[in-house]
């Protein structure tokens, strides 16, 4: 977790002690030891091994940097450290996917489309079936995420009897993960995810961005975590259906999902040809009456120049399921 950093040495009379020195997720210096003295073979091999990892990191961000003049998307480096956590635990080879925002950035890096960089302090995981898990530690989801050396901490509910579907770093900071399920209706409801010992928002259509994912790499400052992701054009759809389904205060988030939307729609249009009526075809049919009420919107930001994008979504929707 955290940069690269380097390896300093520390001398306690006749001995030698080895120690990685780097900056943590949230900007600390951190120390961790590499343990035993400079007599010990296996821990000049420890060091050997460490010097070449960090060699190799060092290259990736160099590349990485890069690719952000570029104008690719690059996700903070607490966010970084989150996702890399939850991707050493297995959790997106089990079946777990991210959504949200830096999912949107990931789809955004690879489709090629260059678009206003995305502001985001929300982490949201979702998983649509029980995952085969090893090695989860008796605090589950919480105890991963605080093994990023980020202090975090469970948010209460709205009620006191309500469990935490959401952690958050502990101080002023907004950063937080939420974890997220399907709902078996069509309410907002809170469910237990028994093999990470936590609890999930159960949010309505969230199925049917799960239905198709696909591995892919969050890019960010301290490195790359292979992660996976919604089918991009599902993701699409259904920003347009969360986008009508929030309520008037949250029209700037809505706002946003319907941006999101259109500028997917407009390159999927435009190189990948069917993709969008797919996805309509899959789409429910509560959903897709949802989605109709983001036409007009969509309109506004893609006639003039693409309109091709407005003829595959309206052609989508309007065809039988």
């Amino acid at each position: 977790m955290g940069a690269p950093g380097t390896i300093i040495e520390h001398k306690r009379g006749a001995h030698v002690y080895f120690a990685r020195q780097f900056m943590s997720p949230e900007g600390k210096r951190c120390e961790e030891t590499l343990g035993g003295t400079a007599r010990d073979p296996d821990v000049l091999q420890r060091v050997q091994t460490m010097r070449q990892r960090m060699e190799r990191s060092h290259g990736l961000i160099a590349r990485i940097r890069e690719l952000g003049r570029l104008g690719f998307q690059l996700a903070d480096n607490k966010t970084c450290a989150t996702v890399g956590v939850l991707y050493n635990h297995g959790l997106f080879a089990a079946g777990a996917v991210l959504v949200g925002s830096h999912a949107y950035a990931v789809l955004l890096n690879m489709l090629g489309i260059q678009a206003v960089a995305y502001r985001t302090e929300d982490v949201d995981i979702a998983r649509g079936h029980p995952l085969a898990l090893a090695g989860v530690p008796d605090d589950g989801l919480l105890g991963m995420l605080r093994q990023t050396g980020i202090a975090f901490v469970e948010v209460p509910g709205l009620h006191p009897a309500e469990p935490a579907t959401s952690f958050t770093q502990i101080g002023p900071s907004r950063f937080h993960v939420d974890l997220l399920v399907p709902a078996r209706t069509q309410d907002i409801a809170i469910v237990p995810v028994p093999e990470l010992r936590a609890h999930a928002t159960a949010l309505p259509y969230l199925g049917y961005l799960l239905e198709n994912t696909q591995m892919s790499v969050l890019l960010a400052r301290h490195g790359a975590v292979p992660v996976r992701i919604p089918d991009a054009a599902r993701f699409a759809l259904h920003k347009l259906v969360v986008g009508r389904l929030r309520p008037a205060a949250m029209h700037a988030k809505a706002s946003k999902d319907l941006q999101q939307a259109a500028t997917l729609l407009a390159m999927l249009a435009e190189q990948r040809p069917g993709d969008i009526e797919d996805a309509c075809q899959a789409l429910p049919s509560a959903a897709r009456a949802k989605a109709r009420g983001a036409l007009s919107f969509v309109k506004s930001l893609l006639q003039n120049a693409h309109p091709a994008a407005i003829e595959a979504l309206q052609a989508g929707l309007s065809a039988k399921a």
